[in-house]
């Protein structure tokens, strides 16, 4: 019963905040609540081993990825709001959330690294939950998110190349998605 109301009081929250995007399919934002679904699933999933075994290989691999996750998504956001300097009066032909209307380009810290540090965030935490009990049907739930991830991050940098321009275009040859030097 826990997991029910859980499940419906975050998909509610989601929704929420992705109202304006999912009347734009066109937009990451679309893309992005479906992302946020998969992984409310996996965590739900997951939920009952989340600390069993608490030394065993898996769970010290999903607490490496999820502790990546964790410091991924706070010095992502640090930078947007600092170097990025969001501007809601920024207008866009898609729905933004205030941290997304950056008016100038972050490529230090992470963002030296990765374009996406905030979806290399998702991308560790969703395979770090999916290590908490590893099964098929969670395997598959964590391919769903991550392809959700990676179709936002591409939509989200259609978006960019439109508003940043070729200094997007030069960012985009020198990093790569989420995964330093890798991916």
């Amino acid at each position: 019963m826990f997991k029910l109301v859980a499940f419906f009081v975050s998909t509610a929250f989601f929704i929420y905040l992705s109202r304006a995007s999912l009347r734009a399919p066109r937009s990451h934002g679309f893309y992005r609540f479906f992302f946020f679904e998969s992984v409310l699933v996996l965590v739900l999933l997951n939920a009952d081993r989340w600390f069993q075994d608490p030394f065993s290989a898996r769970q010290i691999v999903s607490w490496l990825l999820l502790a990546v996750s964790i410091v991924l998504v706070v010095h992502g956001t640090y930078l947007l709001r600092i170097v990025g300097r969001p501007d809601n009066k920024r207008i866009d032909e898609v729905p933004l959330i205030g941290i997304e209307k950056t008016t100038s380009l972050v490529t230090v810290g992470a963002y030296k690294y990765i374009r996406h540090p905030m979806y290399g965030s998702g991308f560790y935490g969703t395979w770090g939950v999916f290590f908490k009990d590893p099964s098929w049907l969670g395997f598959i739930i964590a391919l769903a998110a991550t392809t959700f991830l990676v179709l936002t991050a591409k939509i989200e940098e259609a978006e960019c190349l439109r508003y940043f321009g070729p200094s997007y275009q030069a960012y985009m040859k020198r990093t790569k998605m989420f995964v330093p030097f890798l991916l």
